[in-house]
């Protein structure tokens, strides 16, 4: 993520990027500052649900601005768009499994490797997003969100809490554990999915609005 900060800081510097990618560039260096300097972040810690969002934001805001950059088109030109959606959701899946997001939130290496790995994945993913069909990319877009949707119906429904990290942290600011984890959920399903049908919708306009110029 270091690496990520000093090349967006770089960018803005050397100049070199046309009016579009200064502006990609400028608000990624926004969000990355909200989601890694400012105190949201540290609220992570305390809460899921400020965790859960802090994830959506991370690969459904910042690493859809990062990838149109060279270096995160090439180093995913190799996978399908299928084999990048299967992968950055086994991915995203995967730390949030209790065990993984205990270990995470246990051990710093351990979570910038949550956060690049997220990042990095859902770049590769939009990335290749950009370079598909109008059908290709919608079926994407809505197996994402339904998959996101799937987890995040699982955090509701539970009986349980099951995020140990957070299970003495959520009082302190009105919330038990399961609540915490509940309203994850809501934030997840919710206005993370819808991101991913917007864009769905948004794609299907523009395929519609191309087809009688064609």
């Amino acid at each position: 993520m270091l690496v990520l900060a000093a090349a967006l800081g770089w960018a803005l510097l050397r100049g070199g990027l046309d009016g579009e990618g200064r502006r990609r560039a400028i608000a990624a260096a926004a969000i990355f500052a909200f989601l890694y300097i400012s105190p949201f972040c540290a609220l992570g810690s305390s809460l899921f649900a400020v965790r859960a969002v802090h994830h959506v934001l991370l690969v459904a805001a910042l690493a859809p601005l990062i990838a149109g950059f060279g270096p995160v088109q090439r180093a995913f030109r190799h996978l399908s768009l299928a084999q990048l959606t299967a992968l950055h959701m086994l991915i995203f899946w995967a730390w949030h499994a209790p065990p993984l997001y205990s270990a995470a939130l246990s051990s710093d290496a351990l979570f910038w490797i949550m956060q690049a790995s997220l990042l990095l994945s859902s770049a590769g993913w939009w990335a290749r997003l950009r370079q598909a069909d109008a059908g290709a990319a919608v079926i994407a877009l809505l197996a994402t969100m339904v998959l996101m949707g799937l987890l995040a119906a699982l955090l509701i429904f539970a009986g349980r809490a099951f995020y140990q990290p957070h299970w003495l942290t959520t009082q302190a600011w009105g919330f038990s554990p399961l609540e915490d984890q509940q309203l994850s959920g809501i934030l997840m399903w919710v206005p993370g999915s819808a991101i991913y049908l917007l864009v769905a919708l948004a794609v299907l306009y523009r395929s519609l609005r191309l087809e009688p110029a064609r």
